[in-house]
């Protein structure tokens, strides 16, 4: 017949008519003649082809539609809104101002959707998608095409921007995409689907996207890995042991020392507690003098020693000190007070 196999696309005419019509009564001259009292309310007339469709005027049901057109009497003056609903279960909704005195007239003629005819080309082609995810969460788009040709189809995805990474699914209708690392951008998705004839109405092209919001940084912290108050020299070199082993198990971490003289300590104890805690890790357990980080933290009742272990480029650990400066009140230099053991 020499008809091009790809001849059908593009007919797919959506048949939908609905005529509606709107008469204006006005009073007659007998009316104005006999000077009557003009009606403080007014008409609706309506019909509708087909007949029996269920209306409602202002939100309530208003019984069914005649091929007739049907009075509606005693309405209030003023917008009124009619709903009709059709054979395919849609509603045609209209808001008529309707004056006193008036007959307003609405006829509907209905007419359902032609068939579709069946689709020797990819068309249309439909993209689904998430519209937002989280940083680092898997996006799946997939394609939905009306197809009824015999040839395989050709699905060609991008993903913009550049490192957003397609998973699985290359060459098919569905994909998986990484969104790692793209927090505050759109991921475009770009899909070409083709029959492979040449013909460029057989060649579709559809986008879509999905949103990631960019995740609030969060500051890495440290871990406070002990506290050591009055604590003999002996207790404090086993608790040191301890933090050596766990910097020797994670190369990549550092440790801060932070230091408290007690409120009637000798002047200059933390100092002298800070120094003796770090010869012992590096004299003693090898520990590399570059990763032991030592604060003076100012008073505490009591002599004390923090000990934290810091991951690289988290926070450093701030002191807290619980004594005022101007409260200490540091003994005189002496000989050291023995701790017991």
């Amino acid at each position: 017949m020499g008809t091009n196999k790809h001849s059908l696309y593009g007919r797919h005419v959506f048949v939908f008519l609905l005529a509606v019509t709107f008469c204006v009564a006005l009073p007659s001259a007998t009316t104005y003649a006999k000077k009557r009292t003009k009606p403080n309310y007014g008409t609706l007339k309506i019909q509708s082809n087909p007949a029996g469709l269920d209306l409602q005027i202002d939100g309530k049901a208003s019984g069914k539609t005649t091929a007739d057109l049907t009075s509606i009497e005693r309405l209030d003056p003023g917008p009124h809104t009619i709903v009709i609903t059709l054979p395919d279960g849609q509603q045609w909704r209209r808001e008529i101002d309707l004056p006193a005195g008036r007959i307003k007239c609405v006829s509907i003629n209905y007419r359902p959707n032609a068939p579709v005819a069946a689709s020797l080309c990819p068309f249309p082609v439909k993209l689904s998608a998430p519209s937002q995810v989280s940083d680092g969460e898997v996006i799946t788009y997939a394609a939905e095409v009306n197809y009824n040709g015999t040839a395989g189809l050709l699905y060609t995805w991008t993903v913009n921007p550049a490192n957003a990474r397609i998973i699985s699914g290359a060459g098919t209708s569905i994909i998986t995409v990484d969104s790692t690392g793209l927090g505050g951008e759109r991921i475009v998705a770009t899909l070409v689907v083709d029959d492979g004839s040449g013909n460029p109405l057989c060649r579709q092209t559809v986008q879509t996207s999905t949103f990631t919001p960019r995740t609030p940084k969060r500051d890495i912290v440290g871990s406070e890995f002990d506290t050591c108050c009055n604590c003999s020299y002996d207790d404090q070199k086993a608790r040191l042991d301890n933090l050596a082993v766990e910097l020797q198990n994670d190369p990549s971490t550092t440790t801060y020392l932070i230091a408290y003289a007690g409120r009637t300590s000798r002047a200059g104890e933390s100092a002298r507690l800070l120094a003796r805690a770090r010869d012992y890790l590096v004299l003693h357990r090898k520990v590399d003098a570059s990763r032991i980080t030592l604060i003076n933290g100012g008073f505490r009742e009591d002599d004390c020693v923090e000990v934290w272990v810091v991951p690289r480029g988290a926070v450093p650990p701030q002191p807290r000190p619980t004594v005022q400066a101007g409260d200490a009140s540091p003994a005189a230099e002496g000989p050291l007070k023995r701790r017991k053991h």
